[in-house]
């Protein structure tokens, strides 16, 4: 059994940063992707970003080149470093870990405005 907990979001002004973070307990986090999803209010969740268990990244084209995902195996912690954070960033973001199960932490809320 995976447990995933995030942390770190909030409210942020148009421009600003914020750096999520993903805890996974057990021992099984090293072995597989890891990804990021947020979900915006009366929308559907979306997939933001995928780091595989060699490190490979890919984004979402409405997140390229403004946030960054990255892992610490030896601290079992996913993380998705946003910048140049937009309204339309507002939502629920939520880490995701796809074994032979599918795990998902409770959801950091990221609220970009002014």
């Amino acid at each position: 059994q995976v447990q995933l907990v995030e942390s770190g979001g909030g409210l942020v002004q148009p421009g600003g940063s914020l750096r999520l973070s993903c805890a996974a307990s057990g021992n099984i986090f090293r072995f597989y992707a890891m990804r990021w999803y947020r979900q915006a209010p009366g929308k559907q969740r979306e997939w933001v970003a995928t780091i595989t268990n060699t490190r490979s990244t890919n984004y979402a084209d409405s997140v390229k080149g403004r946030f960054t995902i990255s892992r610490d195996n030896a601290k079992n912690t996913v993380y998705l470093q946003m910048n140049s954070l937009k309204p339309e960033d507002t939502g629920v973001y939520y880490c995701n870990l796809n074994s032979p199960n599918n795990y998902w932490g409770q959801g950091t809320q990221v609220t970009v405005s002014s």
